[in-house]
C-alpha cells in the first residue's frame, strides 16, 4: 500500500507530546511491514534549524478565493523513509509549533487548515498517489474534507483515516477567524454557532475514524466519553473502532538504558534496588530500601487524577511510603505539591521540572508508578513502568483500562493495581491495597513485577491491526 501520514509532530523532528511518538514509530513500523509510507509534517522553525532542507521544487501555490498561498516543499529522511515538510514561513517560522510560551496563537485555525489542505499538494508534486491518507489530530482532521473536495481526479482512490489521539483538544474556532476556508461555502453549513470544529469534520468527512486503544474508542461513542460530540460519534458507529498505540522498547528497555544508575533484566533485578537508592538520592528523600516508592512523571493538569490525587496526599502521608512527583504545568497544583512536600519532607519530594532523564530514573527506581487519569486515550508511562518491573497504579479509563490488570480481579495475570470511581477515596484504597501487596507478600509482589517486564505492546503489532483498518476502509 502506499501510505500518505499526514501529522504535526515527529519524533527526532520536532516533539512537544506522544503524538510525535506515533508520527514517527507507526510510519516506521508500516514501512518495516514492505508497504510505501510517506510522511508530510510543516516545516517549524526548530525543523529548518536543524536540518535546513533545500526546496525539492519550484514554489507552490494555493488559491482561497482572491489570496494567494506560496509554500515551499521540503525533503527530510527519517531513519529511511521519505518526509515532506510544508515550508510557509509565515504561519510556520515561529518560536513553538502551538504556542508562544503557554499561549496558542491566535491564528492556529487558519495555519493547520491550510497546512492540511498543502499537505495533498505536496504529495500529488512529488506524484505520489495514496491508498490511504492518514490524518492525526485536530490539526490535520480538515485533510479528508479536502480530499473529498478534490477535483484534480488524483486521489479519486485514496481512501482516509482519522485517529484520534485526545478528543479533548478539537480545534473550534470563531469561522470568521480562518480566511483560508471563506470561499468553502459547504462548511457554512456545518457550523457550531459561529465555530467550525476541526475534529467533527474529521469524524464527518473520514471513511474510517479510531481512537488510540480499544477502550477509549468505547468511551467516545458513550455521553459521558465523547467530549461532547456523541452524536457525531454515533452516526459514524460502525466506522469506529481502536487501536492501541505500542511502545518503543529500544528507548524503554532496563537492560540497556543509558540514563539508570544500574541496568536490570527479568533473572536479575538487583540493579533496580540500586536504581531505587538513586532516585532517592535525586530528589532528596530518605534512601530507604524497604520502604515502597510511589513515582509520578505527567504534566500538572486536572486530566492526570489531581483533582483526587490532592485531597488524599495527608492521609496517605501517614502510611509507610515515598511519593516522588517530576512535573510542570497548572501553577495551582504545583503551589499543593510544594506545600505537602515541606509538611512531609522525608516522604514526598516535588520537582518542578522535566528531564528524558529523570523520567527513566523514576520508571526504573519506583516500586509503583501513578497514573490515576480523570481521561486517558492510550498511554504510554504505564507501558514503560510495566517493562522497567514498576507497577502500575491507574485508573480504569482509555487505554489504561486496555494495558493493565488488577492483582484482585486476575491474579494469575495481573500486572498492576486499577480503581474504577474518580474519587479522592477510590484512589486511596487503591494505593492502600499496593502497599498491603508490597508489605504483606514480598514474594507475590516479585512475581507480578517479573510478569509486568514480559508484557509488550509492540508497534508491529499496531501496524497490522492498522493495515487492517485501511484495508476495511475498500
Amino acid at each position: 500500500m502506499k501510505i500518505l501520514f499526514v501529522v504535526s509532530e515527529v519524533e527526532d523532528l520536532v516533539k512537544t507530546g506522544g503524538l510525535a511518538d506515533v508520527g514517527k514509530a507507526l510510519p516506521l513500523a508500516l514501512a518495516e511491514l514492505g508497504h510505501e509510507v510517506v510522511i508530510v509534517m510543516p516545516y517549524y522553525r526548530q525543523l529548518a534549524e536543524k536540518f535546513n532542507a533545500d526546496d525539492i521544487c519550484e514554489k507552490q501555490t494555493l488559491f482561497s478565493g482572491h489570496t494567494a498561498y506560496e509554500f515551499g516543499i521540503k525533503e527530510l529522511n527519517l531513519h529511511g523513509l521519505k518526509v515532506l515538510a510544508v515550508d510557509h514561513p509565515e504561519f510556520f517560522n515561529r518560536k513553538g509549533l502551538y504556542a508562544d510560551s503557554y499561549h496558542a496563537y491566535a491564528d492556529n485555525a487558519e495555519r493547520f487548515a491550510f497546512f492540511a489542505h498543502a499537505a495533498l499538494k505536496a504529495s500529488q508534486k512529488i506524484n505520489f498517489q495514496p491508498d490511504i491518507v492518514h490524518c492525526n489530530d485536530w490539526h490535520t482532521a480538515l485533510t479528508p474534507y479536502f480530499v473529498s473536495i478534490d477535483d484534480t481526479g488524483f486521489y479519486d482512490n485514496s481512501r482516509t483515516v482519522f485517529t484520534i489521539h485526545n478528543g479533548a483538544y478539537q480545534g473550534t474556532h470563531k469561522f470568521s477567524d480562518i480566511p483560508y476556508l471563506q470561499p468553502h461555502y459547504q462548511l457554512h453549513g456545518q457550523l457550531d454557532g459561529d465555530a467550525l470544529n476541526y475534529v467533527r469534520m474529521g469524524i464527518r468527512y473520514a471513511n474510517k475514524i479510531n481512537a488510540v486503544s480499544p477502550n477509549y474508542a468505547q468511551e467516545l461513542l458513550s455521553p459521558l466519553g465523547s467530549h461532547y460530540l456523541f452524536e457525531e460519534f454515533q452516526r459514524r458507529y460502525s466506522d469506529v473502532s481502536g487501536i492501541l498505540n505500542g511502545c518503543d522498547y529500544s528507548q524503554w528497555d532496563p537492560n540497556t538504558d543509558p540514563y539508570i544508575a544500574q541496568n536490570y533484566q527479568l533473572d536479575n533485578l538487583a540493579g533496580k534496588y540500586v536504581c531505587k537508592s538513586d532516585i532517592q538520592k535525586e530528589v532528596g528523600l530518605p534512601q530507604l530500601p524497604d520502604v515502597p516508592l510511589i513515582g509520578m512523571v505527567c504534566r500538572l493538569t486536572e486530566q492526570k487524577g489531581f483533582s483526587f490525587i490532592l485531597p488524599i496526599l495527608d492521609q496517605l502521608m501517614q502510611h509507610k511510603v515515598q511519593l516522588a512527583i517530576i512535573g510542570t504545568g497548572d501553577p495551582e497544583i504545583s503551589q499543593v505539591l510544594r506545600e505537602i512536600e515541606s509538611k512531609y519532607p522525608d516522604k514526598c519530594a516535588f520537582v518542578e521540572d522535566f528531564s528524558v532523564r529523570k523520567a527513566h530514573m523514576i520508571e526504573a527506581g519506583s516500586d509503583f508508578f501513578l497514573m490515576p487519569s480523570l481521561f486517558e486515550p492510550c498511554g504510554l508511562n504505564q507501558m514503560y513502568s510495566l517493562a522497567y518491573g514498576t507497577l502500575p497504579i491507574v485508573r480504569a479509563v482509555g487505554g489504561l483500562r486496555d494495558t493493565v490488570i488488577d492483582i484482585a480481579e486476575q491474579p494469575d495475570k495481573a500486572t498492576g493495581l486499577v480503581f474504577v470511581e474518580p474519587t479522592g477515596a477510590a484512589l486511596l484504597s487503591c494505593i492502600q491495597r499496593a502497599l498491603l501487596f508490597y508489605h504483606e507478600d514480598p514474594a507475590g509482589f516479585e512475581q507480578v513485577v517479573k510478569r509486568a517486564m514480559t508484557t509488550h505492546f509492540t508497534w508491529q503489532d499496531a501496524a497490522e491491526n492498522y493495515l487492517s483498518l485501511y484495508q476495511s476502509t475498500r
